[in-house]
């Protein structure tokens, strides 16, 4: 009977690609005809969710083949010398083989081959483990939710000269899903944005559809300045979720990425259109411009809130969130601190500055890892 735990190495090879394409653990069990799904998850969990590279012999490394010679070659009394020239390896070789596997008398091929590949299972240490101060900064910046991928470009631009103080973001999530290294403490990965605790293939995600708004502005009819980021004060805004119904406003400045939260009494269009045009309102002159939002009935009073603002506002096409992409990634970001179980009336407005205070202070690829808060500084400069 086959243990549920142990795999073949052509079974690990299709759990790995089936895993790579997005299958979940169950598929992948039924796939594999297991009828308990912990064999699986061991296997990934321990290489925490990464493909272990696969594992060759070196071309210098004696094979099989030879050292079945070798070992025939004792059999017949023939001295290493000779061994060794009808192989084409040097004698040092020969002797090296044969006195760590046992010596002349009791050399045999299979167990030698194998305590070869076995040993050459000796781990080096990564950059990680040789830089105690780097280890030290990059817990430090995990702690306070920035991304690996921040971290990296951070490390960067703060070290240029210095290939010990940098390091890729791959590297860093490998330390901290690999957890064999021992090099990046598990609990971290509490503190990224998905807290997941293994890596996972990126899978196909289906929006819902929203309903019609009357007089709305198409994001078509949107000026081009918009389009290319060069002019500030354009803006993408939509509701973010919590526990018991609750929702909060998220605003995002298209050019810095900069972003504004509003708490909201209530999901309703008075409610949400009131809100957003006192936040607005507090904006200098050149930073009230447009307004980006889906086809949500939150906004169905849209020709209030430009009335009140002077900020026109423009809807996306249906099924097409990507065309409000600025604030989509930033609503991923804000589930960090703000989940989908929690209770959003509890939160009040001065906590909600305080977490958009934080994620404007991280760096960002997009910006070269400038801040957002900097970059909207140096706009108003």
């Amino acid at each position: 009977m086959t243990s549920r735990i142990w795999f073949s190495a052509e079974q690990k090879e299709e759990m790995w690609e089936r895993w790579k394409r997005g299958e979940s653990i169950s598929s992948i069990s039924r796939a594999l005809d297991r009828r308990s799904h912990s064999g699986v998850q061991l296997v990934l969990s321990r290489h925490g969710g990464i493909a272990p590279a696969v594992r060759r012999r070196s071309a210098r490394a004696l094979k099989l083949a030879e050292r079945e010679e070798i070992s025939r070659g004792l059999a017949a009394g023939l001295a290493m010398r000779a061994i060794a020239r009808g192989l084409g390896r040097s004698v040092s070789t020969i002797s090296r083989e044969i006195s760590r596997n046992s010596g002349v008398h009791t050399y045999r091929a299979s167990r030698a081959d194998k305590r070869c590949w076995d040993q050459a299972l000796r781990p080096k240490q990564c950059h990680l483990e040789r830089h105690g101060r780097l280890r030290r900064q990059i817990a430090q910046k995990l702690a306070l939710q920035w991304s690996p991928e921040q971290i990296a470009g951070w490390l960067r631009r703060q070290h240029p000269g210095n290939p010990s103080m940098q390091i890729s973001h791959e590297a860093i999530y490998r330390s901290l899903f690999i957890q064999s290294r021992g090099v990046l403490r598990k609990e971290l990965t509490a503190h990224l944005r998905t807290k997941r605790q293994m890596r996972r293939a990126k899978g196909a995600q289906v929006w819902a559809g929203q309903g019609r708004i009357v007089d709305m502005v198409s994001i078509r009819e949107r000026q081009a300045e918009v389009e290319d980021r060069a002019v500030p004060g354009h803006w993408e805004g939509d509701l973010l979720a919590g526990a018991n119904d609750t929702h909060i406003a998220t605003l995002v400045e298209r050019h810095s990425r900069f972003a504004m939260l509003v708490k909201l009494k209530r999901k309703d269009s008075a409610t949400v259109v009131e809100a957003l045009a006192q936040q607005i309102g507090k904006l200098p002159e050149t930073l009230r411009r447009s307004l980006t939002w889906d086809q949500g009935t939150e906004m169905a009073r849209h020709k209030s809130f430009t009335v009140a603002t002077d900020v026109q506002v423009y809807f996306c096409d249906p099924h097409s969130r990507w065309q409000r992409g600025s604030n989509e990634n930033t609503n991923g970001l804000l589930r960090q601190y703000l989940t989908r179980t929690t209770d959003f009336s509890k939160i009040s407005q001065a906590q909600l500055d305080t977490i958009a205070l934080r994620l404007n202070q991280r760096p960002r690829k997009t910006l070269d890892f400038d801040t957002l808060a900097n970059t909207l500084q140096t706009v108003l400069r």
